[in-house]
């Protein structure tokens, strides 16, 4: 007797359960490649400005603290797309080294005047979700500190030039960095595997998550979701730089200028 012959249906489906579960791997291993990227890129940064400070006797402050983030920022970037550039000729076709354009980063173009027009409304619409969001773990957690002060790495921002130099940091360069790699890199290597819903949760879970306070998370993670809604809506991340850019200036002033 013949073996029966499955039929087309059904070969279809057990091909698309096998697809999902391929794509939900890849997912999972970039999300741990980006998670491991920054971490590594804190801790060279950690050692590097360790024997700086030693070697040069240097002091803690505001351009130390600055040039810190600073290096910490280029160097997850550098091995995020720079590792596997040098893996790609040895491991051709593996779906982790793939090439990244620029229209994947989502810094195809040059921001338009959409971008511009909807950042102040992307940044009202994550300040209100925020809120919500905030008040919302706060009546079902009794533990969840609303209030909890954020750690921005920089303290006693007494002189003009120190607040600058931080501003440049907090304002500028935080929202560029961190929006090419979590709605630029991260999102736009998970769009092309995962569906929307999906893709937007797993970015800011992780961008939530390496924030480490629970209220930071809790906001940051409601404004993340409103950015990568603009990087879909958009098809860069021009409009999330200018929102991110945006929130981080109120946070700014009401921390070191305000008080």
């Amino acid at each position: 007797m013949k073996p029966l012959k499955e039929s087309p249906e059904k070969t279809a489906q057990a091909n698309n359960k096998s697809s999902r579960t391929y794509n939900i791997l890849i997912a999972i291993a970039l999300l741990a490649w980006v998670w491991l990227c920054i971490y590594l890129a804190q801790l060279l940064s950690y050692f590097i400005f360790k024997w700086l400070a030693n070697t040069f006797h240097l002091e803690a402050g505001t351009i130390l603290q600055a040039s810190y983030s600073c290096i910490t920022y280029l160097l997850a970037l550098v091995i995020m797309l720079g590792i596997p550039a040098l893996l790609r000729k040895k491991f051709k076709n593996h779906p982790l080294l793939e090439k990244t354009s620029r229209e994947e980063l989502g810094l195809k173009g040059l921001p338009t005047w959409t971008d511009i027009l909807l950042s102040p409304i992307g940044f009202i619409i994550q300040l209100v979700f925020s809120a919500a969001l905030v008040m919302l773990f706060s009546k079902i957690f009794p533990w969840f500190n609303a209030a909890e002060a954020q750690e921005v790495g920089f303290s006693d921002l007494y002189s003009t030039g120190d607040k600058i130099i931080a501003f440049s940091i907090i304002v500028i360069v935080a929202p560029i960095a961190e929006e090419i790699i979590f709605r630029g890199y991260l999102y736009g290597k998970l769009r092309k595997r995962l569906n929307l819903p999906i893709s937007i949760l797993l970015v800011s879970l992780l961008f939530a998550v390496l924030h480490g306070q629970w209220n930071v998370g809790v906001n940051v993670f409601a404004v993340s979701i409103v950015l990568c809604s603009l990087r879909e809506i958009t098809g860069t991340i021009y409009a999330g730089i200018l929102v991110h850019i945006i929130k981080n200036a109120v946070a700014f002033y009401l921390l070191f200028i305000a008080l």
